[in-house]
């Protein structure tokens, strides 16, 4: 007897799609063993892409905020199939899971879909995505779905590049390599090279050996931690929980408080996370055990 295998995702770019859809691909060969579904979640009111940057800043407070749109229902043969596996891709905006993805989170549909389903979750973000993932597990908890997984995939260029080309590519739609800046995203090397991932998902699920699946994916580079970036987003979520909250309150000063907010991140990012930068540095004697207690830990798949 076949077993069903679902993998849910959003996807602006087309980024995610490539990177879950090569993760699935050892179960795709294998079509006597596995029935695989995809799940495309779709918002009613889609976001456009490329964004107008007004558009863009202007999702932040929902987004930050995890305030969900309505979603279009997922079929019904979703919705009465039970998945043996789920493969779960989503996106960072924010620093928290995207909107459609907290749509359908927060869906009627979520939990009918997820209980009791060993779920691996899939990332594909700039570089920071590790309490987004701690926002999720809590909502897989919420929901009784298992978590047995997670993968990570990155921008590996510095934080400064990163931002130059995340930018230009949501605000033009131009990934490709352009003057001095490289590509933006995840690198085509390292999607089609995600099959591997699958692989390794594919070999615990067949000999049912799941409680080991995530070792196995973090030493075959599935996550990667960088110290300073954790830093950087507790920061930045005790910044963004002031102004967000500040934003929504504030309905008639909206457009103006959105341009304020726009223009302090850029700051933060070129000014404030520099020095966040040395003072990480200059403090890594101190709490050097403490990072590495806190990288096993955001390696795993764990709640606190």
């Amino acid at each position: 007897m076949r077993k069903n295998i679902l993998v849910i995702y959003y996807s602006q770019t087309g980024q995610l799609e490539d990177i879950v859809r090569n993760i699935a691909r050892p179960f795709e060969a294998r079509k006597e063993e596995y029935d695989i579904t995809y799940y495309n979640i779709q918002l009613k009111e889609d976001f456009p892409f490329p964004w107008p940057s007004d558009v863009f800043f202007n999702t932040f407070p929902e987004s930050y905020l995890q305030i969900p749109k309505e979603i279009v229902p997922p079929s019904e043969e979703i919705l009465h199939k039970k998945y043996d596996l789920i493969l779960f891709g989503y996106q960072v905006w924010y620093l928290t899971p995207s909107i459609p993805i907290i749509s359908f989170l927060k869906s009627d549909y979520a939990g009918k879909i997820l209980k009791d389903t060993p779920v691996v979750t899939i990332s594909g973000t700039r570089n920071m995505w590790m309490l987004s993932q701690e926002k999720l597990k809590l909502y897989l908890r919420d929901l009784k779905a298992k978590l047995v997984g997670n993968i990570a995939l990155v921008d590996r260029h510095d934080n400064y590049t990163s931002v130059l080309t995340i930018l230009r590519w949501l605000t033009t739609g131009q990934k490709e390599k352009s003057g001095m800046l490289p590509a933006a995203g995840v690198s085509d090397e390292e999607i089609s090279g995600s099959v591997k991932y699958g692989q390794i998902i594919e070999k615990h699920f067949k000999n049912n050996d799941l409680n080991a699946l995530q070792p196995d994916l973090v030493k075959n580079g599935a996550i990667e931690i960088r110290p300073f970036l954790v830093r950087v987003e507790k920061v930045g979520n005790k910044i963004f929980t002031v102004w967000s909250n500040l934003i929504i309150k504030k309905k008639e000063k909206r457009p103006l408080l959105i341009k304020f907010f726009k223009v302090y991140l850029m700051a933060a990012i070129w000014i404030i996370s520099p020095v966040v930068l040395v003072l990480h540095l200059l403090t890594t004697p101190i709490f050097w055990f403490k990072r590495q207690k806190q990288k096993r830990y955001l390696q795993g798949i764990n709640l606190k």
